[in-house]
């Protein structure tokens, strides 16, 4: 396995890469000629919309679980419990402080509503509420042993942080039908009674559409593979949607001090993720990026997924050595990448200079898989470059705002004729009308 290594002294030795990696944000890149994901993904949805829970069982059984059953798609709190139960003690204890940490952090986040008022008595306001429903898809892994439950918990304490009353978790059952006990064991730790089996694109339109005992969702959040990314990307508009995350991306910025096995254990944590997934060094010492490249092959050779982090190393990683600081951060904010490093003697100092990353980890020991189970901020991130204008999962993905307008007397008869004015620029006459009647002794007509 070679990483790609390029010397560069500007920011257009990056064009040709940085093209790569955007070309990873078409879902029908290597679909095979005549098939569309997003058209395959329109029919599933088409298909549960009007076949509910029937529908649902049918995709279930032909991808995940052939003899499925109707009551095993919605699980009871005795079987939350006892999955709680089933798992060892150790394992709930680091589960609940990694609830609890996350917690903190998504607690600072909470908004509230706002006033002001205005010296014409007026009053506007912001008035903040939670969603009624929500919906948090957590994948299973490879035939449910590898189940997400890190998600499970990114995506429900921010919820539960902003009072949605309702939260339904869906998860792809194992061949038996039934799920991986991590999953309906944290969702009993978190105080969720709704649980359900089922997986893939059906899993998005059950709970945008309902089925069964499933009823529909106000928003949708949770990662998947391009079937559950697709799902969502065609149901914007209809429900709230987190975000149409795509392949992990971590980005290293790294001088001289850095400690080169650290440097690679962490590339290699996304490396692992997915063939798409990208790893990035940006270094301003040659001799780092080489032993880097040394410590990737050497550590890689260990790695139960070695064959997948090798190709998402070879494919879209890289490792680029440049003259100095400025331009690894230009480079970096470029990227706009999920995860950015700064693995610098002084890197603190670099922060005001990041623009574009989902998640800045600062300093040799933030190393990024910290933040993926126990720090406290959100896993959640916009990737393929998205960082340049959105955020990671919050506490406002589960909220929306409704703004309060309470005109005074004076507000009316000091302003009725601007508006009015205005309205019929606009060929708006009702408007004008709307405006002028409250003027006292006027009927505006």
């Amino acid at each position: 396995m070679k990483i790609p290594f390029f010397t560069i002294k500007s920011l257009a030795g990056a064009d040709e890469f940085r093209v790569l990696l955007a070309g990873r944000a078409d879902p029908e890149e290597g679909a095979g000629a005549g098939f569309s994901v997003e058209k395959r993904v329109a029919e599933i949805l088409s298909d549960v919309r009007g076949g509910g829970l029937e529908a649902l069982l049918s995709y279930t059984r032909k991808y995940d679980s052939p003899a499925f059953r109707a009551e095993q798609f919605a699980l009871s709190p005795s079987e939350l419990e006892q999955s709680a139960r089933s798992i060892p003690g150790e394992d709930r204890e680091i589960l609940r402080q990694s609830i609890e940490n996350v917690r903190v952090f998504h607690l600072a986040q909470k908004e509230e509503s706002r006033f002001i008022t205005r010296r014409d008595g007026s009053l506007l306001g912001q008035m903040l509420l939670p969603v009624g429903r929500a919906g948090l898809y957590v994948p299973g892994g490879k035939g449910g042993d590898t189940p997400l439950i890190s998600s499970l918990i990114m995506g429900a304490v921010p919820a539960l942080v902003a009072g949605v009353a309702e939260i339904a978790v869906i998860s792809p059952p194992r061949a038996d039908g039934t799920l991986n006990p991590y999953i309906p064991a944290v969702a009993h730790m978190l105080g969720l009674t709704e649980v359900y089996a089922a997986g893939g694109a059906w899993a998005i339109a059950a709970l945008a559409y309902g089925a069964g005992s499933l009823q529909a969702v106000d928003v949708i959040a949770g990662p998947g593979n391009i079937y559950v990314a697709a799902a969502k990307r065609l149901l914007i508009g209809r429900v709230g949607i987190d975000m149409i995350a795509g392949p992990s991306e971590i980005c290293i910025v790294a001088d001289a001090s850095a400690n080169p096995a650290w440097i690679a254990a962490d590339m290699l944590s996304q490396a692992e993720h997915d063939a798409l997934a990208s790893a990035v060094l940006i270094c301003t010492d040659r001799d780092l990026g080489r032993a880097v490249a040394s410590e990737l092959e050497r550590q890689c050779q260990a790695l139960p997924r070695r064959e997948r982090a090798e190709s998402a190393l070879t494919d879209f990683g890289a490792i680029f050595c440049v003259p100095n600081l400025d331009l690894a951060m230009q480079l970096a904010n470029s990227i706009a990448p999920e995860h950015l490093e700064l693995a610098l003697a002084d890197a603190w100092s670099c922060l005001p200079l990041v623009r574009n990353a989902g998640a800045v980890f600062i300093g040799q020991y933030a190393a990024e898989v910290f933040g993926d189970y126990y720090a406290g901020p959100n896993h959640v991130l916009p990737t393929m470059g998205t960082a340049r204008f959105s955020s990671a999962l919050s506490v406002s993905t589960f909220c929306k705002k409704s703004s309060i307008i309470a005109v005074s007397n004076n507000f009316a008869a000091q302003n009725a004729a601007a508006v009015a004015r205005l309205a019929r620029l606009e060929g708006l006459e009702a408007h004008a009308r709307a405006a002028l009647c409250r003027l006292e002794g006027q009927s505006g007509l």
